[in-house]
This record gives C-alpha cells, structure tokens and sequence, in this order.
C-alpha cells in the first residue's frame, strides 16, 4: 500500500476534482467531529485490519496513544475522543481488526506491533491503550501479558469485561486475573440500565474485580444527552484531558 502522502499527491496531481477527504487512507486532523463525522467513520473503518498511524509520526512524542474499536464499529464515535487527546506530545494510531472473530488473536497481533514501535521509536515513554465494547476486551487481554519496560495505561470502556453469552464458551475467554508489571488499568462503566449493549442482560458484563484497577461509573448524561454505548469514549477522552491540564 502506498504511504498517505504518496497517495495524496497523486490524487491532487492526477485525479482533477480529488480532495484529500476523499482518501482512503484518513489523517486525523482532516476527519471531521460534526456534520460528516459518520463520513470519517467510514474512512476509519475502511482501513485493513492491522495497526495504523494516523498522523506524521512525531519525532519528539512521548505517548503512544492506540485507539481499539468494539464490535460492528462504525467508527465515528471514535473521531472526537481521538482528536481531543492528541497532542504535541502524542503520537496516535488506530487499531482495525477482524471483530467476527476471538480477540485473542488480534490482541497478540497489537502487542507485537507495539513492541515493534517501541523497538523503533526511543523517545516514548507511555502507552496509552483505549479499548471500547469488544476492543475493550481485547485491550484486557495485554493487562496480564504486558511485557515491556515502557509503561503503559489500559482502558476499557463500556467493555464486557466478564464476558457474554457463547463469547466465554467459543472463545475460551476468561476475565484476567492479574496485572502485569508497568501496567495501570483503568476500568470506564456506563450505566447498566442506559447503555444500549448491556440494559437487556440481567447483570452487568462490565464488572469484573481485578486489583489493582482503578473502576469510574460514567455519569447518565453527557452534554445534555443520554450517556449511552458510543458516547462513552468521548466522556472518557474529556475527563483524561481535564486530568492532565
């Protein structure tokens, strides 16, 4: 696959009428938050299955941040949260994977390439994982498995962290049970009641115990709205950002 900017000049070059907007292969700071936003979810979504950057890698980044998708993502509910925690200091990439299938396998996959990026990249110094519904469950995976001296933060939002009907049976899933050295793992849970994935099951899949976690109960509105599934992540990207301001 050619690299974006390749693409890019031969759109505007060769293809009269082209914009970069209509690129398959999205920049973070062109996808739009607003009107199109379901457009740059799209975009998101159309990319292969794997690990990808979605800005110039910045030489100076301290913090890898990863964003990892649930299940049937459009991928619009991840363009604002994305957006609002990148930073001069942060180099963002996000995580397309096959979501028919377990997690595990695609876990292992997401941690060998950040190794690879660490290996790569000296001047970071944090991972920070980002993983909602299903990705959730994928990112908890790494909690135990996290074998490299960089530090890295784990988050699971709205995330079926005990498992769900035949995921435990076909998957042989089973919550972890421990958190690996350099690791911190930060447990975001909607209301059971008003999240749309879980307000039919009996119990909440969201709650597991696992020590030590840190564990916040979302509120039940966001910017005078029902905080729900989706909207999850864009709470949790704002209350990251009023914590490190």
């Amino acid at each position: 696959m050619l690299h974006s900017t390749r693409i890019v000049l031969i759109c505007l070059v060769f293809l009269p009428g082209c914009s970069a907007a209509d690129l398959p292969y999205p920049w973070l700071a062109e996808l739009d938050d607003g009107a199109d936003v379901k457009h740059s979810g799209k975009r998101l979504m159309a990319l292969p299955h794997g690990l990808h950057v979605l800005e110039p890698k910045a030489t100076t980044a301290s913090i890898l941040l990863i964003g990892i998708h649930g299940y049937a993502s459009n991928g619009y509910e991840w363009v604002y949260p994305l957006q609002t925690l990148d930073n001069d200091d942060t180099v963002t990439y996000f995580y397309r994977w096959d979501f028919n299938a377990c997690a595990a396998p695609s876990a292992h996959s997401l941690n060998e390439s950040i190794g690879k990026i660490l290996a790569g990249s000296p001047g970071i110094e944090r991972v920070r994982l980002l993983g909602h519904s299903y990705g959730g469950v994928l990112v908890a995976t790494i909690v135990q498995e996290w074998r490299y001296q960089t530090p890295v933060e784990i988050h699971t939002i709205a995330a079926p962290l005990a498992g769900i009907e035949g995921l435990n049976r076909s998957c042989e899933y089973s919550p972890p049970d421990s958190v690996a050295q350099n690791v911190q793992f930060f447990q975001w849970r909607t209301q059971h009641a008003l999240d749309g994935a879980f307000k039919d099951m009996k119990v909440d899949p969201q709650v597991i115990e696992l020590r030590p976690s840190s564990v916040t109960r979302l509120p039940d509105s966001y910017r005078g709205r029902r905080l729900g599934h989706n909207w999850s992540i864009s709470w949790v990207a704002d209350e990251l950002t009023q914590q490190s301001d």
